[in-house]
């Protein structure tokens, strides 16, 4: 049940920033028409203090990979040392959460490298 629990607990963080960027792009498309119109001046700068920087977003979801791994590692060695708490199913679960977001992150580094080399081979 915990595992259900955390997934949906995920597709709604997910849900809720996707609804997040596109009431964003809905406001700056506004804001657009009102800066074509001529009599209306549109701000320049749309508020950044409600939305956390890019380099922060990315070291957060770093560190929820690396507790996540920790967390896992911690459940195998307790399972290893005969704790009875720690059951195999939990251990296996854990361990899976860990290797699927180990994965995510990777596929997200290796974008973010194949987006960064496109923009290095662009003329200036």
């Amino acid at each position: 049940m915990e595992v259900r629990s955390d997934i949906s607990q995920v597709l709604s963080q997910m849900r809720q920033m996707r609804s997040q960027v596109q009431e964003q792009s809905k406001q700056s498309a506004e804001l657009g028409q009102l800066g074509q119109l001529g009599d209306v001046q549109a701000p320049r700068e749309v508020q950044k203090d409600d939305a956390p920087e890019f380099s922060q977003l990315l070291k957060m979801a770093v560190d929820q990979v690396n507790e996540t791994q920790m967390q896992a590692s911690s459940l195998a060695t307790a399972y290893e040392k005969g704790d009875p708490s720690v059951d195999i199913p939990e251990v296996m679960i854990a361990a899976q959460k860990a290797s699927v977001a180990f994965q995510a992150m990777t596929q997200v580094r290796n974008k973010l490298i194949n987006a960064y080399e496109e923009i290095m081979k662009m003329p200036i």
